[in-house]
C-alpha cells in the first residue's frame, strides 16, 4: 500500500468515529425536542452534516485508491448510514491499515512473494 493510499484509508477511519458520534447526539436531540423544550437540532443537523458530507468525500477516495470492491465499498457507504455503523467501520479500517503494514514488511523481508 503506498503512502497516499494509506493516508485516504487514515482520513475515512478518523472521521468515521466523529460522524457516528454525532448521528447518535443528532438522534438523542431528535428526541428531547419532541419530549422537552431543549431543541439542539438544527446545531447537531449541521454538525452532523458536514461530517457526513466529510466521510462521504473521504469514502469516495479510499474507494479511489484502495480499489476496493463494489461490495466493499457499499459496506462502507451502508456503514456511514447507521447509527453506530461508524464505529464498525473504524475497527475494519483499522484492522485493513495494520493488514496493510504487516504484508508490507513482509514483502520488504522477503519473507512472503506478494
Amino acid at each position: 500500500m503506498d503512502l497516499k493510499t494509506a493516508t485516504a484509508i487514515r482520513r475515512l477511519r478518523l472521521v468515521s468515529a466523529p460522524e457516528a458520534i454525532s448521528f447518535l447526539l443528532l438522534l438523542v436531540c431528535s428526541v428531547l425536542k419532541r419530549t422537552t423544550d431543549f431543541n439542539a437540532v438544527p446545531v447537531m443537523g449541521a454538525v452532523h452534516g458536514g461530517l457526513f458530507v466529510l466521510y462521504v468525500i473521504f469514502w469516495a477516495d479510499a474507494w479511489n485508491r484502495a480499489k476496493w470492491s463494489l461490495k466493499t465499498a457499499a459496506l462502507y457507504f451502508v456503514l456511514s448510514m447507521l447509527p453506530a455503523g461508524g464505529f464498525v467501520a473504524e475497527r475494519r479500517l483499522r484492522r485493513e491499515a495494520e493488514d496493510a503494514v504487516i504484508a508490507t514488511r513482509a514483502r520488504k523481508e522477503g519473507v512472503v512473494g506478494a
